[in-house]
């Protein structure tokens, strides 16, 4: 139960002296998590059952249920109870979010092994198969584009955001493939398991995460994206535009070691488009 999202449903049926509870739990949360019955009574200028009888109108069995709960929902992070103040005007908006994508994109390029990269896309290049791997919202896009990106230079690619499958899909793997997954948190235990199974059967994995996270050191070889995010709950998250350049990176070293594949690959792409989509307007992006 997330107790603020409960007393935000529930505030316009409060009392006033159940507003003042909840005043405090909501700009005092430091002292509230730590405070005694009395304590918090004191603060907000009630009785101790006042208190007890807000904690189950909550949905709490007692006040130290109601500590226990308030802990749990506290360890999210205050910033999630009060964001920091933002200009919401457009132009501030755009600028936010403008500039730390291109801080994204310098500071991954700066924190980029020349040497990993090779390495990385020579493995590919020679694949068999390439299964790309990724879970929620941005890792599983990442898959995607992992597939978007390698498909047409002839590659041999699939991608699978469903945990269950990508362990079959290992299972299934030969010696000649390669697994390359990403997980921005490192956390994906799915994709550990993954990984760990790949290299006891002697194939490649292939990680894009933060450095020294479980994901990372169950690779083979890693590429780890590590960059600060700052407090701003309401901006999506900039790292996935490192992800997505390094992931364009990647591809391009592929398709210069596949040149001749990936030359008849695109232009067979390409002859579609311009026979279905076209006509004779040659200069269109390939796909949409």
């Amino acid at each position: 139960m997330d107790i603020f999202a409960t007393i935000q449903e529930m505030r316009p049926q409060f009392s006033p002296s159940e507003q003042r509870i909840a005043d405090i739990l909501q700009t005092q949360l430091e002292f509230a998590v730590g405070a005694s019955i009395s304590d918090l009574a004191e603060r907000a200028e009630v009785s101790p059952p006042t208190v007890t009888r807000f904690c189950r109108r909550l949905g709490c069995q007692s006040f130290a249920d109601f500590r226990v709960r308030l802990a749990k929902t506290a360890y999210v992070g205050v910033r999630y109870l009060n964001p920091e103040a933002k200009s919401t005007e457009p132009a501030d908006v755009a600028e936010d979010v403008i500039t730390k994508a291109q801080n994204a994109l310098y500071m991954a390029h700066r924190s980029l092994e020349p040497e990993m990269l090779d390495r990385i896309a020579d493995r590919i290049a020679r694949a068999e198969m390439v299964y790309a791997f990724g879970s929620g919202g941005s890792s599983s896009m990442v898959a995607s584009e992992l597939q978007n990106r390698l498909f047409r230079l002839g590659t041999r690619v699939v991608a699978c955001s469903d945990h269950d499958m990508q362990l079959m899909l290992t299972a299934a793997a030969r010696t000649n493939d390669v697994l390359i997954g990403s997980s921005f948190s490192g956390r994906n235990e799915s994709l550990v398991r993954c990984f760990n199974l790949a290299r006891e059967a002697g194939i490649s994995a292939i990680a894009l995460t933060r450095a020294d996270s479980p994901v990372a050191q169950a690779a083979e070889m890693a590429i780890t994206i590590d960059l600060p995010e700052g407090d701003n709950i309401f901006r999506p998250t900039s790292s996935r535009f490192a992800y997505l350049a390094i992931v364009d990176v990647i591809a391009s070293l592929v398709a210069y070691r596949n040149r001749r594949i990936s030359t008849v690959t695109l232009r067979q792409i390409k002859q579609q488009l311009i026979e279905h989509r076209d006509g004779t307007d040659n200069s269109q992006i390939m796909g949409d």
